[in-house]
């Protein structure tokens, strides 16, 4: 078990939400609690669900609708690829809401940054006039474009 887990709180879409995050990436697992008697939800319901995405793990809590999420906290995925970043942004985005600079938000409202590992080279180039134009064009972008990128770069 990791020392330190991410733990998101949902109203009652935490089941929908792990079963959507599960189709998206590979190698993962669940483990379910639910509510017993002694509540707060109803008997039966899911209570946590503890989940694995890519070796990361997480556990989501049917909570209620006390706390919401938003941008102030957010998952970041690395990419090797545009095509991973296009797959990435479409699956997660489906029913939610582009941001700016690669952040997108999921259907249960949850913050995602779909990252090209490329934009993290680019950005830590020794050059600041280089970094600079990269930085540029990162902000006028959703949707990270890594050859748009490349481009800014090469100036």
């Amino acid at each position: 078990m990791q020392k330190i887990t991410t733990f998101l709180w949902f109203d009652d879409q935490a089941e929908e939400a792990v079963r959507q995050y599960l189709s998206i990436f590979d190698d993962s697992r669940t483990v379910l609690t639910r509510y017993g008697e002694a509540g707060p939800g109803r008997p039966g319901t899911v209570m946590t669900i503890t989940f694995e995405l890519a070796g990361q793990q997480f556990i989501a809590l049917n909570g209620g609708p006390h706390f919401t999420f938003n941008e102030a906290v957010s998952l970041s995925v690395d990419c090797g690829t545009q095509e991973e970043v296009d797959e990435l942004w479409a699956r997660l985005g489906e029913g939610g809401e582009e941001g700016q600079c690669g952040w997108v938000k999921d259907r249960f409202g949850l913050w995602w940054q779909v990252n090209p590992r490329k934009l993290s080279e680019l950005l830590a180039d020794p050059d600041p006039v280089k970094a600079e134009r990269v930085m540029k064009a990162m902000l006028q972008m959703k949707k990270i474009d890594i050859q748009a990128l490349v481009d800014a770069y090469e100036g």
